[in-house]
Order: C-alpha cells, then sequence, then structure tokens
C-alpha cells in the first residue's frame, strides 16, 4: 500500500492521528510484515549476514517499524474505541502474534543469532548489544524454537487465542464500565463536594439526560464511595463497579469474562508446559529478578506477616469509629472509604477535599516538569498543533542540557467514554539508531482524571498527584534512555519485577515539601500549600497503610498462586482460591457476590500476569532508591545525574540489579518498603 494513502505506513516522527481510520490498520500491518518476512528470510540465506551489524541491528529496524506502525492504532484502541476500530485492531493483533510466534520458531534465524553468540567477536560488543543477543536467544528458546510437531503448531495456536482472548476481556470491562449509569437525586449528594457534584452532572449532560448520573468512570465510583452520605448510593455504586463484566450484579451478562479467566488460565498453562515448565509462574519467573516462585511466596508471606497485625488493629479502630460515631454498626465494604475518610477527618483534621484546591492540574504539570529540569537536566516543551486524537490532549518535547530535542510525549489526562479506566505510560516510537537519522524516543502518558469546568481548572487529589507523577517515572525510563536499540531501550528488557522502579521513585517527590512548594498553591490565591495543613497530609500519610498493604498483598498472592497451582483436571478455581487467599490475609471480606476477578485487567489483559506482586517487589528498589536522595538532598543534581546515568539511560542493557548496585553502591535493603509505608519496626 502506498504510504502516501496510509498514514500508519508513513514514516514520519510523529503519527498522523487525524488521518489515522480503522481500515488503515490492517493493510498496514500486513505490508509492514509482509516486508519482515521477506527481510528475514534474506537474512537467514544470507550466510555473511552473521555479525551484530548485518544481522542484528537489521532485526531491530524491522521491529522498530512494526512497532511504530502499530502502536497508533493500539493506542487509538485504549483512549477513543469504536466498534469498527475494535474489529481491525483484533485481526491485526492476530496477524502480529501469528507473525511473533512464527518468527520465534524460525530455527534458520535463531542458528544464525546463536552463531553470532558463539563467535569470537562476540566479546567485543558494548554490554548493551550483548545483552540483546542474549535476550533474543532467550526468546526463541521461550517461543517454542525447539518444540518439533505437532506441539510446535499447537505453541502457535495458543498464543494466538491467548491474543484474541485478552483482547475479548479487557473490551468486555470497557463495556460494563461504560454501559452502566445510574440517575442520582438532589437529597442523594449529600456529603459530595462540589467537584464530585460536578463530575456527576456531566455525566448527566453526557448521556443528555437531566440532573446527575452516577457511573462507573474512576473519578466518579471513588468520590461516591468516599464522600456521600447516602449509604443506598453507596451501595449501589460498590455492587455494580464489583461486579463488572460478571454473572453477578445489574450489568449485562453479555459482557461476563467467567469462561474468559478458565481459558485464558488452562492455556498459559498449556503453554507452559509444552516448554518443560510445570506452571506458567514457573515460566514467567524466566527473565524477573525474583527468579523462583519459592522466594516470591516468601517474599509476599513475610510482608503479609508484618502487615496483617496491623491492617486489623487498623479496621477494628475504623469499626468502633463507624458504630459510634457514624452510626454504622455493621461496617461493610462498600462503608469502608466513607468511614476511612471521616475518620482520617477526625484524627487529623485533614481531608483530601482540603488539599485539591491546591492542586490544580495546570500547575502541578509546570511543577513537575521544573522537579524533572532541577534533578534531570531536561526541560519539557509544549509543541502546538501537533495532530492527536482528542483536543485536550498535547504534546511535549524533551530538551536536554544542549539545547537538542533528544524525546517526546503526548499527555492525555482525562476520563471520557470509550477510555479504558485506569493510567499507563506506552511507547509510541521507540528509540533506534544514532546521528540524524535517530529515531527519538516518544511516549505516551494517560490518565482518567475529571475534567475543569468553565470556571474551574482540573482539581486533582494527592493520590492523583502521586498517579501522575507515577505513570511520568515511566515516561522518564523510555525518554532518557541513552541504548539505542529497541529491544533493550528504554523500558523494554528491563526485568518485569523491576519495571516499577523508576515509576515508583517518583511518587516520593510528591510528599516533599522542596518540591510541593514548586506547584501546590491554590488555583484561586496563588497561596502555598500551608505548612500546617502540610504536616496534616504527613501526619495522614500512612493513614490505613496496613489495610492498603494486605489489599496489594491479596492482588499479589491470588495472581501468582493462581497461575502457579493450576490443575486443568480441577479448572481455574478463581473464586475458591481467592478465599484462600482473603483468609491468609485479608481483613475485609466482600460478599459472596463479588468479582474482583472479573475486571482485574492487570493479569488478564495486561502483561502482569504472575506477576502482579511486582509492584511490592519493585517498591524495595525504589524507596531504597529514593532514600539516596533524601541523604544527599531532594533536589541534588548529582544525584539526580547519577540516578539518570545508573537507572533512566541504561534501560534493560544489563540487569536490574546491577544498575541499581551502580547507583546505590550497594544492594537493595528489604526494610526499605516497611519504612516507606510507616511499618517499619
Amino acid at each position: 500500500m502506498n504510504p502516501t494513502e496510509n498514514p500508519l505506513l508513513a514514516d514520519g516522527e510523529l503519527p498522523a492521528f487525524a488521518r489515522i481510520a480503522p481500515e488503515h490498520v490492517l493493510p498496514a500491518v500486513e505490508t509492514v510484515l509482509d516486508d519482515y518476512q521477506a527481510a528475514v528470510d534474506r537474512l537467514t540465506a544470507d550466510p555473511e549476514a552473521r555479525d551484530f551489524p548485518s544481522l542484528i541491528a537489521p532485526l531491530e529496524a524491522l521491529e522498530e517499524r512494526l512497532g511504530r506502525t502499530f502502536s497508533p492504532a493500539s493506542h487509538l484502541h485504549g483512549v477513543k474505541d469504536s466498534p469498527a476500530l475494535r474489529e481491525a485492531y483484533a485481526a491485526a493483533l492476530e496477524k502480529i502474534t501469528e507473525h511473533g510466534t512464527a518468527l520465534g520458531q524460525n530455527r534458520a534465524l535463531f542458528e544464525a543469532v546463536q552463531a553470532l553468540r558463539d563467535a569470537p567477536a562476540f566479546a567485543g560488543l558494548d554490554r548493551a548489544q550483548r545483552t540483546l543477543i542474549d535476550d533474543s536467544l532467550r526468546g526463541f528458546r521461550l517461543s517454542g524454537v525447539a518444540l518439533e510437531e505437532p506441539q510446535r503448531s499447537r505453541f502457535r495456536d495458543i498464543h494466538n487465542e491467548l491474543s484474541r482472548i485478552q483482547t475479548g476481556f479487557e473490551e468486555a470491562v470497557l463495556d460494563a464500565t461504560d454501559a452502566w449509569t445510574r440517575p442520582v437525586t438532589a437529597a442523594e449528594l449529600a456529603g459530595l463536594p462540589d467537584s464530585a457534584r460536578a463530575m456527576l452532572a456531566h455525566a448527566a449532560k453526557d448521556k443528555q439526560v437531566d440532573g446527575w448520573l452516577a457511573t462507573l468512570k474512576g473519578p466518579v465510583v471513588q468520590a461516591i464511595l468516599t464522600f456521600a452520605d447516602d449509604r443506598a448510593l453507596r451501595e449501589d455504586v460498590y455492587t455494580a463497579y464489583n461486579t463488572r463484566a460478571s454473572d453477578q450484579g445489574p450489568g449485562d451478562r453479555a459482557h461476563d469474562n467467567s469462561a474468559r479467566i478458565g481459558q485464558l488460565l488452562a492455556l498459559r498453562h498449556e503453554a507452559a508446559q509444552l516448554l518443560g515448565f510445570a506452571s506458567s509462574a514457573h515460566l514467567s519467573l524466566t527473565d524477573k529478578m525474583a527468579g523462583t516462585p519459592e522466594r516470591v511466596l516468601g517474599f509476599l508471606h513475610d510482608l503479609a506477616a508484618k502487615a496483617r497485625p496491623v491492617a486489623e488493629r487498623e479496621l477494628a479502630a475504623l469499626r468502633a469509629f463507624a458504630a459510634s460515631e457514624l452510626g454504622i454498626a455493621d461496617l461493610q465494604p462498600w462503608d469502608v472509604s466513607y468511614a476511612s475518610e471521616k475518620l482520617r477527618e477526625r484524627r487529623f483534621d485533614f481531608s483530601e477535599e482540603d488539599i485539591k484546591p491546591y492542586f490544580p492540574l495546570p500547575q502541578v504539570m509546570a511543577g513537575l516538569f521544573a522537579l524533572t529540569e532541577r534533578v534531570f537536566g531536561v526541560r519539557l516543551v509544549e509543541r502546538r498543533e501537533v495532530e492527536a486524537w482528542h483536543p485536550d490532549v498535547q504534546f511535549f518535547d524533551v530538551i536536554d542540557a544542549d539545547g537538542g530535542v533528544r524525546a517526546g510525549v503526548y499527555l492525555d489526562h482525562f476520563a471520557r467514554s470509550g477510555k479504558r479506566g485506569g493510567a499507563w505510560m506506552d511507547v509510541c516510537r521507540a528509540p533506534l539508531g544514532e546521528g540524524t537519522q535517530a529515531r527519538k524516543p516518544v511516549a505516551y502518558l494517560t490518565c482518567n482524571f475529571s475534567a475543569g469546568t468553565d470556571d474551574k481548572p482540573s482539581l486533582l487529589t494527592h493520590n492523583d498527584v502521586l498517579t501522575l507523577f507515577h505513570e511520568f517515572g515511566h515516561g522518564l525510563h523510555h525518554l532518557l534512555t541513552e541504548v539505542r536499540w529497541p529491544s533493550v531501550g528504554g523500558i523494554n528488557g528491563v526485568e518485569w519485577d523491576a519495571v516499577e522502579l523508576p515509576s515508583q521513585f517518583m511518587e516520593n517527590f510528591g510528599w516533599q515539601r522542596e518540591a510541593l512548594n514548586a506547584f501546590a498553591r491554590h488555583w484561586q490565591t496563588g497561596e502555598i500549600l500551608p505548612e500546617a495543613l502540610y504536616q496534616k497530609m504527613l501526619a495522614a500519610r500512612h493513614f490505613h497503610a496496613g489495610l492498603f498493604l494486605v489489599r496489594q498483598l491479596e492482588f499479589a498472592l491470588f495472581d501468582f498462586r493462581l497461575h502457579l497451582e493450576f490443575d486443568p483436571a480441577r479448572g481455574p478455581r478463581t473464586l475458591e482460591l481467592l478465599d484462600e487467599v482473603r483468609a491468609e490475609v485479608a481483613v475485609i471480606r466482600p460478599p459472596s457476590w463479588h468479582r474482583f476477578p472479573h475486571a482485574f485487567t492487570h493479569i488478564f489483559s495486561g502483561g502482569y500476569a504472575a506477576g502482579y506482586y511486582s509492584y511490592l517487589w519493585a517498591e524495595v528498589l525504589s524507596a531504597d532508591a529514593f532514600a539516596a536522595f533524601e541523604e544527599n538532598g531532594v533536589f541534588d543534581a548529582e544525584t539526580g545525574a547519577r540516578y539518570r546515568r545508573e537507572i533512566l539511560a541504561v534501560g534493560g542493557s544489563r540487569p536490574a540489579l546491577e544498575s541499581f548496585v551502580a547507583f546505590r553502591g550497594r544492594e537493595p535493603e528489604p526494610e526499605a518498603l516497611l519504612r516507606s509505608h510507616g511499618l517499619a519496626a
């Protein structure tokens, strides 16, 4: 297809989002895959193509082109979904999955890369190049290159089917989320702050109805469960949200993910066993820091033993407060956030709503950019007139100290229909090559904040601020890479249980007075965040840290055991196993109709299968890494330069532990995680 006719085939610096249509997706992907396969055939047929420049470098260029072509379509599927785009995306993803599996099973290509690995010249390559080759060989093995028929074809079929089901899982959650609404009466607005009432009014206007409308968008659910005095409203929203895409609750059963969960677990297990692994959890750990299931489970159980007693005390105090002060004698899950907020207000004289006026989004972004310049030596400058998928989207060039543009980033902040929930960073353009022909890294940063109104900017909660800093940390990992090979540059090639280090690291700045002074100012008066309010915020920082940790441990243990213990003869045991995990670590037991797994996109469609523990594992690294800034100064440029050089710049070109030791001068201390939650002895 002519690149002038298909914007996805254009070799531009940035995607031409304004011209991309669903009908462009499959033809573009097919064109690139055909070219890719033809190039691989040439490389494997050429006996001279057995060194890095003639074999690996062309393969990296081919991979970069495929990513550059599909990334805009994949991103639109997440932020501007439509039936036509879904169909095109699914068809293209199936082709890409088939290609990836076939490439991984290409023995001629495997033998060519192995020959390069075995050659004396391998020792003379730089670290990134050697890592890229070793990672490639591991990828071949994990793609079933050694399998014989019929296992070889079965492995390919499994991966194609997994791709299709995972996409269906995510789409079912999005559809179930968008489908449910509930009218809210004026009386039911009691307790809701003005910002929440504005969200509900905006939702009603969006659906062309009068009054106020509750939806299952994250900011709306959070506001109602935290502030609504009406217990029935809280229960309705909690029920609808926690039964999304399931066989329970008020939602459409057509979105039920029950069967998909069983299918995904069975297929993942079968694929792992075909490769000789005992389970998909064992397979997952081949490229993670933790290494063995025993180490993961030991880490989680040890943390649970420390966190659960704290959580039990916190819950007991919350129950007593709810009964004596709120008249709630039987505290239910839909009461917990509400009662917690009231207790926090009582104990610390502090509410998230008190602090929101000091966090207008434009000011927070300016402060984040100023911090980035001061600590990491790069400026972000908005470039207007860049084609995007929505008028609210902004684009920024990342300018290095020498004045050169080294990267770019799209920012998409607000929740809207057709956009999946949560917050994430993803790759738009991967880094490739050097000099004038180099391709610069470009990232997407996506959040789901509540938009502003005609007379008020978007005001963030402090948790929103931390979410923004978190995703920006992922972004910096990609944008500041100095590795020019896509497979090991930026976030790529980094062990999955270490990839959250830069993101969680950045959250720590959101608690520092020096950092807050740069942006925490009242949106109307310009007054800096008062010291008294800041001290209350600090005092409340570890409020219910035990309850938070046991919830994370519930997610992590459920995910890991689900993949570790799957038995085809018994089926997925999804709810049964979840009950077992809750019996061990949970202190709040949801109703029997609760269907949390059915919307757990992280593990069923988002890449965290048998890896959700990574958030807690990486927090050991991130908390200990930030301690270096606490020791040397929050804005210490020398520490920032070392962090950029040893963590961000190297990407996946070396093991994460090696990078951490290069930055910190020692291995991480496990106690750092407990300290970060205020639970250290």
